[in-house]
């Protein structure tokens, strides 16, 4: 199996992340504006990348301002099964983000490039709690 694996620090409150990872706003805000969401343990999170990509993820854990986690039930074959973890750390008026896309049977090229794209995104995460302003996925007209 493996592991995606990223680790930033957010100059924002732990509130203020938490929120972005597990509300609708927050989530369209950064990762793609097509995003049906919300902060409810066995609920399912959609999000569609125009006619590109859609994936379902069921919310599996929601600890306030400590983690979420979700494990995607539809999508790219190879990210059906894999759990999505979002661990949180208050480190004074910051927080430390650890992200994790884990279990994949293995390390293909579309790992690879999900890896790329994951870091892309949490730098819109990054971004959006720090200034309000991410850079989520939008289908141009």
């Amino acid at each position: 199996m493996a592991d995606i694996r990223h680790m930033l620090l957010i100059d924002a409150p732990v509130e203020t992340v938490y929120r972005a990872i597990t509300e609708k706003n927050g989530l369209s805000s950064w990762w793609t504006v097509e995003t049906v969401a919300k902060p409810e343990v066995n609920s399912i999170a959609e999000f569609r990348f125009g006619d590109r990509y859609y994936d379902a993820m069921q919310v599996l854990e929601l600890e306030p301002n400590r983690r979420v986690e979700w494990k995607c039930l539809e999508g790219d074959k190879e990210w059906v099964g894999t759990h999505v973890v979002f661990d949180l750390e208050k480190k004074g008026d910051q927080t430390l983000l650890r992200f994790f896309h884990a279990e994949w049977r293995e390390p293909t090229d579309f790992f690879a490039n999900c890896n790329y794209h994951w870091g892309y995104y949490l730098r819109s995460l990054k971004l959006y709690c720090e200034t309000g302003k991410g850079t989520p996925f939008e289908v141009k007209a």
